[in-house]
């Protein structure tokens, strides 16, 4: 049998937000998603796998839009469904995007991008090195104004669970779309929430790093 293999990386500690890169616009909007093309679903699942090493291009608008309807999009006009599923419908998962230009919240129902904090906080999502050099990592946030709404013996296990959905749609899309992402828990969640602006009832629980694969050879 082989022996497990640990990535291997810096662990960077102590980090502090960094001024925005660029212009920190208010809102982006983003394109409708392209349900056109990609890989399989079968053909995604067998490609789906952890990367740490990221190319620093951004992501195409197409890409970011692409990538967060994905993630916890409306895909059911008529009732605000999402792509994710939540018990009751609550949707207590806030998807959060630190880019360069600042740290924005994903609206599903707008299909748009709302500045939290104009600072680039992507070095703040984790403890690795990588995290601060790929275009972008995202974090999810349980809002506890709305998680609340479950009896506590089931507020744990519920987040977890819609938390974990979102991170498997972002897995699967980058795997279709030959991004390259992985999924990270090991974060200073108050430091983080600090950085991120939130409030006391918003919890950073997980972050997924997500770019482009470096090309070798």
């Amino acid at each position: 049998m082989n022996e497990a293999k640990l990535p291997v990386y810096a662990v960077v500690r102590n980090a502090s937000p960094v001024p925005a890169a660029s212009e920190s616009l208010p809102v982006i909007a983003l394109p409708p998603p392209s349900l056109e093309g990609g890989a399989t679903l079968m053909i995604s699942l067998a490609r789906r796998k952890s990367v740490r090493d990221f190319a620093p291009t951004a992501l195409s608008r197409q890409q970011l839009g692409d990538l967060l309807w994905a993630a916890d999009g409306v895909n059911r006009a008529d009732t605000g469904g999402r792509t994710a599923p939540s018990a009751r419908g609550v949707n207590e998962i806030d998807v959060y995007v630190a880019l360069p230009e600042g740290v924005y919240r994903y609206d599903p129902a707008s299909h748009q991008l709302h500045l939290k904090h104009a600072v680039d906080a992507r070095n703040l999502t984790g403890y690795q090195d990588f995290v601060g050099q790929a275009p972008l990592d995202l974090v999810y946030v349980v809002n506890h104004a709305r998680a609340d709404a479950f009896p506590q013996s089931q507020r744990d296990s519920f987040a977890g669970i819609a938390v974990g959905a979102i991170a498997q749609n972002v897995s699967l899309y980058c795997a279709s779309a030959g991004l390259a992402c992985v999924v990270r828990g090991w974060l200073n969640h108050r430091m983080l929430a600090n950085a991120m602006s939130l409030n006391e009832d918003e919890i950073p629980v997980l972050a997924q790093t997500v770019g482009h694969p470096t090309v070798t050879g």
